[in-house]
């Protein structure tokens, strides 16, 4: 190594042990200080140590002193907050009433029965008095208790501070026990009731379909209850409670918010003369035939013309809203297998009783289900107008045109047939809807080409759902060709209405454009929404989608469909049944073979009849329809089933909504409404059996309700346009309108 190398490394060894020097000396200063540090502080820290836990020890055996002395009082303080200080208020469901207030829908306060144990086993400090045995000897003498049951529990559960003694009794059957309980000296105690409400249904099976029903837990099943569940439910509200700064209990509240009330727009009243008639046909038919009721299905809607509102809407059979599984209601229904598909027998008793739950729940699930709304059928011939109507406004045909009827048409390999096979010969326009002539159809139809055919069948909404506020409408789109895949035998038969299916809200609310000038309105069952305090939250105004035809279309149907009904000296119109005594009336009967899908045929014996009409005539006011699903008679093709059923409801319903008659009265109608206004007037003041009387429920008044039995008879009278005074043609007495008293008079025929 050269003499510069060495040096290089002998200097940078120096700086390496300067470096160093402090570094090591530091260490050093920091073992002595901390051995130092060390043996001082090691024996505060274990007398610091040793007392904290002595303090833990001493603060365990207090708190285990405390819980071994006073448990009881403290467990009773904490679950009496638990139970008191911390709970559910439950809302209250909004109601469902009729366009008139009446109501049809309401929630009742229900109670639960709540024991709590460790109250009745505790005794009075004082007097050492005993709650146990008197407070279940009062139970047992007030409610229904199964007492073996509830002595079990209360020895084996003696901490328990919530049990369930009863659901749901109504306020009648608690209060004579929450009298004694509250008496002076009582020794019943740790009884408590916890409120909720209970679905009711004042009018019972009346509008069942269209009210729908509720779950326990307030969710809407069916019609009006599903479609404005979210409405009608509230918002729960609770009670909060805590320990203030001195101990004392402080209560925060949140109040329930109840639900709407919703304003239908049925009349319960129209409402209770349609399922009148509806049960009377089932009862004059009912095991006619074969056994089962009298026909498969029996429907009937009435719309406002103007407004798309429904005033009534049902379909046999009922079904009890406030028993909604009793099976006695199923009996003589068509039977339904697992799957929900229709068979060919009947429910009979012993047929409910073999079904399992499965197939059960299926056939209350047919029953429930709203036959206006749900199921599909052919229309048939009152589907004649729509294709005169697409022929006119198209202006194919011009009104004048007259065709030849043989009796049949070929198309495709097929002969197609009129219902009358000896042919109608010479048939105009008019004539081929008063006589319902299948040939002059099919011929309108080839003029007016599949393209433009089916172009209108969209315009008048066949095909779609109308959108009805009621759950459960059945969409029809693929029951209905559209141009492309229709052929000319499609075009054909569904120009008298075969061949396309649809429900009968469809064609309901398709006729009424029909008839009021082209206007297709919206239907619906509900006008307003309010709330708790009566304060309107929403109005539910008409609503036009769309118009379908002229003005000059329309009149042209209307004097076509009245020709169907009114038209004099003329044998062969089919309508002429359905027309009530002093009134002009149009319509359209139908009648429709039903489909085999066991044959995969059309059924020769099985038919749809249905009449679908409007009054009056010169200025239709309301819509009716009538299906009547497979009557069960020997022969099913006769539309006189459904105008039956018409001719009795409007009998009684336009003179109900004061639409007066325009036609003079023969000697047996004059004889007929007599009977009928005698048996009206029975009905609303005969007094009940004393058996009837003994098996009445009591029922909660309510101040809005008025069961349509009590209705007067005055108040359905006609209204005499001279004077306003309710008159009666059988006695020509006259009423005061508001009141109902007699006022004298007399009567004069309306012109």
């Amino acid at each position: 190594m050269s003499e510069r190398e060495q040096d290089r490394s002998g200097r940078t060894r120096e700086r390496r042990e300067r470096t160093a020097s402090p570094q090591r000396a530091s260490v050093r200063d920091g073992r002595k200080e901390d051995k130092r540090f060390g043996s001082r502080m090691q024996k505060k820290l274990v007398v610091l140590y040793v007392m904290v836990l002595l303090a833990f020890a001493g603060l365990s055996i207090r708190m285990i002193a405390i819980a071994r002395d006073n448990e009881d009082e403290y467990t009773r303080r904490i679950l009496s907050q638990q139970r008191y200080d911390s709970t559910t208020i439950p809302f209250r469901r909004g109601d469902i009433v009729d366009a008139k207030g009446t109501q049809l829908a309401v929630s009742q306060n229900v109670y639960n029965v709540i024991l709590d144990i460790k109250v009745i086993r505790d005794k009075e400090k004082l007097d050492n008095k005993e709650y146990m045995e008197p407070t279940l000897r009062a139970l047992e003498q007030h409610f229904d208790l199964d007492m073996a049951t509830v002595r079990a529990y209360v020895a084996s559960h003696e901490k328990s501070a919530y049990y369930v003694l009863a659901r749901r009794l109504p306020y009648d059957q608690i209060s004579a026990f929450q009298a004694d309980m509250d008496a002076q000296g009582s020794m019943i105690r740790g009884v408590w009731f916890e409120k909720e409400y209970k679905r009711y249904y004042p009018m019972g099976t009346l509008a069942c379909d269209v009210i729908g029903f509720t779950s326990s837990d307030n969710v809407g099943a069916y019609g009006l209850e599903a479609y404005y569940n979210e409405e009608l439910n509230g918002t729960t509200g609770r009670e909060f409670g805590y320990l203030n700064d001195d101990s004392a209990l402080e209560r925060t509240v949140k109040p329930a918010e109840d639900g709407y009330t919703i304003h239908s727009t049925i009349d319960a009243n129209i409402q209770a003369i349609v399922e009148k008639y509806l049960k009377q046909f089932n009862d004059e038919h009912k095991d006619a035939a074969r056994i089962g009721n009298g026909a498969e299905n029996v429907g009937c809607i009435l719309m406002r013309v103007n407004s798309g509102e429904i005033l009534a809407m049902a379909s046999y059979p009922f079904y009890d809203l406030n028993d909604t599984r009793n099976t006695d209601a199923l009996i003589g229904n068509v039977m339904v297998d697992e799957q929900g598909n229709k068979t060919k027998q009947y429910i009979t008793p012993e047929s409910i009783a073999a079904m399992n739950d499965a197939q059960l729940y299926m056939n209350l699930n047919y029953l429930w289900k709203n036959f206006c709304i749900s199921d599909t059928y052919e229309p048939g011939s009152t589907a004649k107008p729509f294709t005169t109507a697409i022929g006119l406004e198209t202006g194919v045909i011009t009104g004048n045109e007259v065709y030849q009827c043989d009796g049949f048409l070929e198309s495709g390999g097929y002969t197609i047939r009129c219902h009358n096979k000896w042919g109608d010969q010479a048939v105009n326009v008019e004539d081929a809807i008063a006589w319902s002539c299948n040939v002059a159809m099919m011929k309108e139809a080839q003029t007016i080409g599949i393209e433009r055919f089916a172009e209108f069948q969209r315009v008048f909404n066949f095909g779609l759902r109308t959108n009805i506020d009621l759950e459960g409408e059945t969409r029809t789109a693929s029951l209905i060709l559209d141009a492309d895949h229709m052929t000319q035998t499609d075009l054909y038969t569904y120009s008298f209405g075969q061949g396309f299916n649809v429900t009968m809200i469809e064609m309901i609310t398709g006729f009424c454009s029909l008839i009021n000038g082209g206007y297709y309105y919206e239907p619906h069952m509900v006008d307003r929404i309010t709330n708790a305090s009566g304060a309107t939250v929403a109005n539910i105004e008409p609503r036009v989608l769309r118009q379908t035809i002229s003005e000059s279309t329309s009149e042209r149907i209307r004097q076509y469909c009245e020709a169907v009904v009114m038209r004099q000296n003329d044998t062969r119109i089919t309508g002429r049944t359905a027309r009530p005594a002093g009134y002009a009336i149009g319509g359209k009967t139908g009648t429709a073979q039903t489909f085999d899908r066991e044959t995969g045929q059309r059924s020769k014996t099985e038919h749809v009849v249905s009449f679908i009409g409007y009054a009056p005539a010169d200025d239709p006011q309301i819509a009716i329809y009538v299906v009547v699903d497979r009557a069960n008679a020997a022969e099913q093709d006769d539309a006189k089933f459904a105008t039956g059923i018409v001719r009795n409801v409007l009998t009684e319903v336009l003179p109900y909504l004061d639409i007066y008659m325009t036609e003079e009265l023969s000697e047996a109608e004059v004889r007929e409404l007599e009977e009928r206004q005698l048996a009206i007037t029975n009905q609303y003041t005969q007094t009940p059996e004393e058996e009837d009387l003994d098996n009445m429920q009591p029922q909660e008044p309510s101040p809005t309700q008025t069961p349509v039995s009590a209705r007067p008879a005055w108040m359905d009278l006609p209204t005499d346009p001279a004077t306003g005074h309710r008159l009666d043609p059988a006695t020509g007495e006259h009423y005061d309108p508001n009141t109902g008293d007699p006022i004298g008079g007399s009567w004069q025929p309306l012109e």
